[in-house]
């Protein structure tokens, strides 16, 4: 991995996303805050790895990150080139298109191939649409890069003319890959990339990616639960809790010396070979609390083994503390 560049390639500024939801007929709409003033800066050729449970934000946050879906408040910053990394622009204020030159840098890598994948399109066809879409270059030269990216992945000539169903689920992840390095993106959201496989080939699919961020200096934000891939992958760590940043580290000192309890109670929970490196388990009183009426004060309170009475009335915000590490907890120092 590189050493991070002084100025971002993305930047999130208090990312904000809130749904009005339907609770019942003739009943006034709730409001769910899946996401809820997010922010980070992600450096070219650094991996930004994102984790929580189910339902705490992240696959939101991705649709953010690119464009998908527009944010309820706040900026995302994206730069326009690499010779002038201070030019930057904020997706949220560009026309559509600006948003359309826009999204060309910013990719995405679903969690399940073959769903991504079009079954009626071989997949030289796949690889060559994003350039047919957003380049002038003739079929010929399409032909030719889809070719050398599908080189660059690891699969033969041959596979150019061959449909989904024919490819293994780690192949169809490597189509996936090439198709979103198909028009050199400075960033690369990779939603669960490699759960849907097995862990041989999870292996061999996170070794690919590494080394394409090598050649590439592609930036990638890594959504994912599993937390033995992301002490893998990851430069820094983004812990979310029902739509907020709860902590943020970078990976060594994260997995070293968490600070939040729900960080501690994610790390207690992974499995690990080596038994001095294995952590005392901590299990989770209740469930994720609903989007639509989260708790008082801290978020995490009524799960928390160390919450006390100020816990359920104040709001924690995310407090650096040192070493590139925030963390937002009422009671950190005390822990």
């Amino acid at each position: 991995m590189s050493e991070p560049l002084a100025a971002p390639v993305l930047e999130a500024r208090e990312l904000t996303k809130h749904y009005a939801v339907s609770t019942g007929l003739f009943k006034p709409k709730a409001l769910a805050r899946a996401l809820d003033g997010v922010s980070f800066a992600l450096p070219a050729g650094h991996t930004l790895a994102v984790v929580g449970e189910s339902g705490c934000g992240k696959s939101t946050l991705a649709r953010q990150l690119t464009m998908i879906e527009a944010p309820t408040s706040g900026a995302l910053m994206l730069a326009r080139s690499d010779q002038k990394p201070a030019d930057v622009t904020d997706v949220t204020l560009a026309d559509a298109a600006r948003k359309k030159q826009l999204r060309m840098q910013v990719q995405m890598v679903f969690q399940n191939p073959f769903a991504s994948l079009n079954p009626r399109k071989k997949i030289g066809h796949a690889l060559e649409e994003p350039l047919a879409i957003n380049t002038q270059l003739g079929a010929a030269e399409r032909s030719e890069r889809a070719q050398a990216m599908m080189a660059r992945v690891g699969l033969r000539p041959e596979h150019h003319a061959r449909f989904p169903h024919m490819f293994s689920g780690g192949q169809r992840q490597r189509v996936a890959i090439a198709r979103a390095l198909m028009l050199a993106p400075k960033v690369v959201v990779l939603d669960e990339p490699v759960s849907a496989l097995d862990v041989s080939i999870q292996a061999q699919v996170l070794n690919l990616l590494m080394d394409l961020q090598d050649e590439t200096q592609v930036a990638y934000v890594f959504i994912s639960h599993n937390l033995a891939v992301v002490e893998l992958i990851a430069d820094e760590v983004l812990v979310m809790y029902l739509g907020k940043v709860v902590e943020r580290a970078p990976k060594a000192l994260l997995f070293a010396a968490p600070r939040h309890p729900y960080t501690q109670a994610l790390l207690a929970s992974t499995p690990r070979i080596d038994a001095m490196a294995r952590q005392q388990r901590q299990v989770l009183s209740g469930e994720l609390p609903s989007p639509l009426n989260p708790p008082s004060g801290c978020a995490f309170h009524k799960r928390c083994p160390h919450a006390v009475a100020r816990c359920a009335t104040e709001v924690p915000v995310l407090e650096d503390v040192g070493n590139g590490q925030s963390v937002a907890c009422l009671r950190w120092r005390e822990l």
